[in-house]
């Protein structure tokens, strides 16, 4: 479980194919320097398991799913990642709970920046409409963030100058993918509903 509250960004290092998936290879210090083995790491929002540290480096295996379904399949070395350990019970919860699995992959349509700030417009699969509200909460890339505008296929965000200072957002283009993770808490409530008798 995670908070969707960004520790750091780590930078890939090396994708090493591996059977039908890859060992990907992430270059974060600060995080490599306390990890260990067997360890739950959020990659851009995608929950991995440590499967090599040197204290520099942090390693994980990814299977064809998870490339085919999130946007891990479309990173390349050199790109940035955000990265975020597990929660810790007792730790404080400063977004929303989180669990690393991806609903789907979106796209920014649209970046309108005023200064230091930005409200950027997302597409998204069209079933995943049903778990958004405005003012509830979605993570894009991991990054808890809350909902301004939802519409059947789209939805927006406003950012604060420090979220994109210390995300990927920051320099994301209209065309870029993201993974997106809704509210665990709506798809609970959309499941109890679809299951009433009509």
């Amino acid at each position: 479980m995670f908070s969707g509250i960004i520790e750091t960004m780590g930078t890939i290092a090396e994708i090493e194919p591996m059977g039908p998936g890859v060992r990907l290879v992430v270059r974060s210090p600060q995080i490599a320097v306390e990890a260990k083995i067997g360890a739950s790491v959020a990659v851009n929002g995608c929950c991995l398991t440590v499967v090599g540290c040197d204290g520099q480096d942090l390693a994980f295996d990814a299977g064809p799913e998870t490339l085919a379904r999130t946007n891990l399949g479309r990173r390349e070395v050199g790109h940035q990642v955000n990265l975020e350990r597990s929660l810790r019970i007792g730790e404080e919860l400063g977004g929303h709970f989180v669990t690393g699995h991806i609903d789907g992959v979106g796209q920014l349509v649209e970046r309108q920046d005023e200064e230091e700030w930005s409200t950027f417009y997302f597409s998204m699969p069209e079933p995943l409409g049903k778990q958004m509200a405005s003012k509830g909460s979605v993570a894009v890339d991991g990054i808890s963030l809350t909902l301004v505008e939802v519409t059947a296929d789209r939805f927006s965000v406003a950012l604060i100058p420090h979220t994109l200072k210390v995300t990927t957002l920051g320099p994301l283009q209209p065309g870029d993918p993201v993974n997106l993770e809704t509210d665990v808490l709506a798809k609970y409530v959309q499941k109890q509903l679809e299951g009433r008798e009509p």
